[in-house]
């Protein structure tokens, strides 16, 4: 079934925190299911939105639910059991379990709670980790500690190398969403195969679960990158410092995504830090970013109807809300593609690449990959016309690297994310030689 979401704002550009009563959805995304099961295609189709109502009718949604039975057997169970903002929607994941199989499904929710759209999700997959052929377990040790205050801590680890002393540490910082500490997606753990490789280089750093996916009702009232990312950044760095056997004055930042975006600030924040690092880091604002990924998704479809068309520029129109830089008569909490004009107007009036070029120290590595579907070459391009001058900043282009900095050879689509490739043992090597450069 064609999608009717076209809000594909990418991994790690989404947030889990939205205004809309997540167990409303639940429960309506169950009630639906629990109508198809009792074949009660009429009050199941009353769910929809006027739109889809046209588009799926009645007699089409009874011939879908037959064909499902066809290939799964008689229906057992529905459960809601994931919900995250899609743009001005909400996608609600529900487990299906069938005599013959399982099936899991999509509902779109409106703000109104309306059914916009209804999808098979992909068949379930069983993510792998797949530890990289650099990573020698013997040359290191872990540690589990916590960060961030008292009653609201986040699990962290921190990788120490053996028999080192006054090493570099780094802090891993993801991008946006939520994301545990290793930034798993699928069977991909980027920031656990950087911590393994740098730490068989003789390199510690500290990486950390984000706040968004522990403690989400933070998150309910009007926030900015502050609360979503800076504190929780600005006290790992601080423990980086009292690593045993660490160097306190070599500490460096690993900004992924929006944390690079975000890195120059961090700097501005602590300036004694030795260096940052920007990993497909936006040079742009969000939106333009957003619209980017959009516009791709929009080519790769090879879907020219006037309808899909519409169907883009009317995703184009929504996603330019998010552009404003201060409030004015908007609410703080008025949302904006998942996220409140709050958090929006802050992250506008701050401008990375001009706080990056103000910076005589730290030390700065931009680093791009040319397979990344989320982030482009503009982008680095910006990067490069920028800093290109200055003698702390280095920048290089990774041509077969994706958004996960592993090596790809096309850019594809998420579903590239549900293989296991390990980060790239080029760019391991390139950041401890950078590291350790004097």
């Amino acid at each position: 079934m064609k999608k009717s979401l076209l809000f594909i704002i990418a991994l790690l550009f989404t947030t889990t925190a939205f205004s809309q009563n997540v167990i409303q959805l639940f429960n309506s995304a169950n009630d639906f299911f629990k109508l198809l099961q009792e074949e009660k295609f009429t009050d199941a189709h009353a769910f929809f939105d006027d739109t889809l109502k046209t588009k799926l009718t009645e007699e089409n949604l009874k011939k879908l639910w037959g064909d499902i039975g066809t290939k799964f057997g008689k229906p057992e169970s529905f459960d809601a059991i994931q919900s995250k903002a899609q743009g001005e929607f909400f996608a609600v994941t529900v487990e299906g379990k069938f005599v013959n199989g399982e099936q899991n499904f999509i509902l779109g929710f409106n703000k109104q709670q309306k059914v916009v759209g209804i999808f098979l999700a992909p068949s379930k997959r069983i993510a792998t980790y797949l530890k990289p052929n650099y990573v020698d377990t013997n040359l290191y040790k872990e540690k589990s500690v916590y960060i961030g205050p008292a009653g609201k801590q986040l699990a962290a680890i921190i990788t120490t190398p053996k028999n080192a002393k006054n090493f570099p540490m780094v802090v891993f910082v993801h991008g946006s969403g939520p994301g545990d500490m290793d930034e798993t997606v699928g069977a991909n753990k980027p920031f656990k195969d950087l911590a393994g490789g740098l730490a068989s280089k003789g390199i510690g750093s500290i990486r950390y679960v984000k706040r968004t996916l522990i403690y989400p009702n933070e998150f309910a009232n009007p926030y900015t990158v502050k609360e979503e990312v800076l504190d929780d950044a600005g006290a790992a760095i601080a423990l980086a410092k009292t690593v045993v056997g660490a160097d306190p004055k070599n500490v460096y930042v690993f900004g992924h995504s929006l944390g690079g975006m975000l890195a120059p600030k961090m700097a501005t924040l602590t300036p004694d830090l030795a260096g940052i690092i920007l990993a497909a880091a936006p040079a742009r604002k969000l939106t333009d970013v957003i619209i980017d990924q959009n516009k791709y998704m929009f080519d790769l479809s090879s879907d020219t109807t006037s309808a899909n068309k519409k169907q883009l520029a009317d995703a184009v129109t929504e996603i330019n809300k998010s552009r404003i830089s201060q409030l004015g008569t908007v609410k703080p909490d008025s949302i904006i593609l998942g996220l409140p004009a709050k958090y929006w107007a802050d992250l506008n009036s701050y401008n990375q690449v001009t706080v990056a070029k103000s910076l005589s120290k730290p030390k700065i590595y931009v680093l791009q990959g040319g397979n990344d579907f989320q982030v482009s070459k503009v982008d680095f391009d910006l990067w490069n016309a920028a800093l290109a001058k200055k003698k702390n900043v280095q920048l290089k282009f990774y041509p077969d690297l994706n958004h996960l900095l592993s090596p790809q050879t096309e850019k594809g689509t998420m579903a590239q994310y549900q293989a296991a490739v390990s980060v790239s043992e080029t760019l391991v090597n390139d950041i401890a030689l950078w590291i350790k450069a004097k």
